[in-house]
């Protein structure tokens, strides 16, 4: 959360005349409340299970496209799997520094930092981080976000299709 997926992600997808999805706002639409809202009426379980039938639905779709991911996803169950399975797995890697000083401003927006102090979300960021490093050094592609452009991320990706491909 706040390494900048759905802004790199929708200039991504511009630039690879593909679709975009935010699964977070495909979950939204789908399920007619906000991730806050279904995280303090059903609880993380219960959002999770949602977030995972929503990747299987936009996954078997089988169109080509770009998907933001929320920080958890691939996380539980066989997400990380499924999405590795059905293309290249980006992690944007940021210090937890810089994502405290992105998000905090929006804590409110965001189930797990929801009613944090701003002096405890370096100490809570570095925990998710240590908690989810297992799952995203798994992706196909890590890249350092400080700085990242869409434009470098697609020569990435670009580069990491052509050893698949040739």
């Amino acid at each position: 959360m706040g390494s900048g997926k759905t802004t790199l992600g929708r200039k991504l997808a511009r630039l690879l005349n593909y679709p975009f999805i935010d699964l977070d706002e495909f979950i939204v639409e789908k399920e007619g409340r906000s991730i806050t809202q279904i995280f303090e009426s059903s609880g993380e379980q219960a959002y999770r299970k949602i977030e995972s039938g929503s990747l299987d639905e936009v996954l078997k779709t089988g169109v080509p496209c770009v998907i933001a991911l929320g920080g958890g996803t691939v996380c539980f169950g066989t997400n990380l799997a499924k999405v590795r399975e059905a293309g290249l797995l980006v992690y944007i890697e940021l210090p937890a520094a810089v994502l405290v000083s992105r998000l905090s401003h929006g804590r409110s927006n965001r189930p797990l930092l929801k009613g944090i102090r701003e002096s405890e979300m370096l100490r809570v960021i570095e925990a998710l981080l240590q908690q989810r490093k297992k799952f995203y050094t798994q992706a196909h592609i890590i890249i350092n976000g400080l700085n990242l452009t869409p434009q470098h991320l697609h020569q990435v990706i670009l580069a990491e299709l052509s050893k698949h491909t040739g």
